[in-house]
């Protein structure tokens, strides 16, 4: 097995590069990384010293690679399946490229945010930066139901920016759900959710989810086969 993933199933961004690898049926080794244990933390940080998930190890090319969005793109250069992520065309591979960083940006970064804040005690609170994530998040869902009329987010086929969305907005409708006018961005959600490679990725994170802080509210559809 030349590919290793090194990722934890709950994890929003580890789940962007499974939908990917999903998408094209590529074969890989996981790797649960646990930081809360010391030997696997240090494991880890010898791979990839800055500590951040998900990583790809490719053995048969001696390269490590970080980054969910430079991972996807790895694995379309080197190890290409039936699907690809990312058109040959300049101009459409410059928008999904846009919108893969839109939602890492504005709907990851601020859902995060939320979620970090349930973690945090009594007197470390950030309200203000809490209510500035919600600013962002409702941004962004205005952005999205603009342009959600389309079957995915950059037209017709299922693309890298589709990878980074479903993650970005399972949990994002956990933390601050969408309004009832966004009837678009509910439309392009449930997309995403029915696609297979997010169910798959979805139903192995099922076990952990008690672990996430919000748990309680994550809807029931996703809480059972």
């Amino acid at each position: 097995m030349s590919l290793h993933l090194y990722s934890h199933p709950l994890a929003s961004f580890c789940h962007k590069v499974l939908i990917a690898l999903y998408e094209n049926g590529t074969p890989f080794q996981a790797h649960l990384v646990d930081l809360g244990d010391p030997g696997g933390k240090a494991d880890f940080l010898e791979l990839w010293p800055v500590g951040k998930m998900p990583v790809l190890r490719d053995e048969a090319r001696e390269r490590t690679v970080p980054e969910t969005s430079i991972i996807i793109e790895y694995l379309q250069q080197h190890h290409p399946g039936p699907r690809a992520l990312l058109p040959d065309d300049a101009d459409a591979r410059l928008d999904v490229r846009l919108w893969d960083r839109f939602f890492d940006l504005y709907v990851h970064a601020p859902m995060q945010r939320i979620v970090l804040e349930e973690l945090r005690g009594a007197n470390e609170k950030d309200p203000r930066g809490v209510a500035d994530a919600r600013a962002t998040l409702a941004t962004a869902y205005a952005m999205i139901e603009r342009r959600a009329p389309r079957e995915w987010i950059c037209g017709d086929e299922f693309t890298l920016a589709d990878c980074a969305a479903a993650p970005a907005l399972f949990y994002a409708a956990i933390v601050a759900p969408f309004a009832p006018e966004h009837t678009q961005l509910d439309g392009y959600y449930q997309r995403l959710m029915d696609r297979a490679s997010v169910r798959r990725t979805l139903s192995e994170a099922r076990p952990y989810f008690p672990m996430f802080p919000l748990h309680a509210a994550i809807p029931a559809r996703f809480l059972q086969d």
